[in-house]
């Protein structure tokens, strides 16, 4: 299991359009990977699910992932956060 907390930069948060392209970049990995605030956890590969814990900009994320590629898809996730989706 791979575990990192990021800290979300863009000033939006995940809202439809970020939230979309961090599911999107989960979607690409096998492993199970997880999105949790504060005590919610939430399946990282479900817009419904990511869009429900409401993580607005400057919010700390945590992203768990469990599986064959769970070190390149945690790295690749906390990137997309880091980078604010390019907004």
């Amino acid at each position: 299991m791979c575990v990192k907390d990021v800290l979300v930069q863009n000033q939006v948060g995940l809202h439809a359009r970020p939230a979309t392209f961090f599911i999107q970049k989960a979607n690409e990995f096998k492993s199970s990977i997880w999105v949790e605030k504060e005590e919610r956890r939430v399946n990282a590969k479900s817009l419904l699910g990511v869009l429900s814990l409401g993580i607005v900009g400057g919010t700390t994320i945590r992203i768990i992932a469990d599986g064959n590629d769970e070190e390149t898809a945690v790295d690749a996730l906390v990137s997309l956060v880091q980078s604010g989706f390019n907004e």
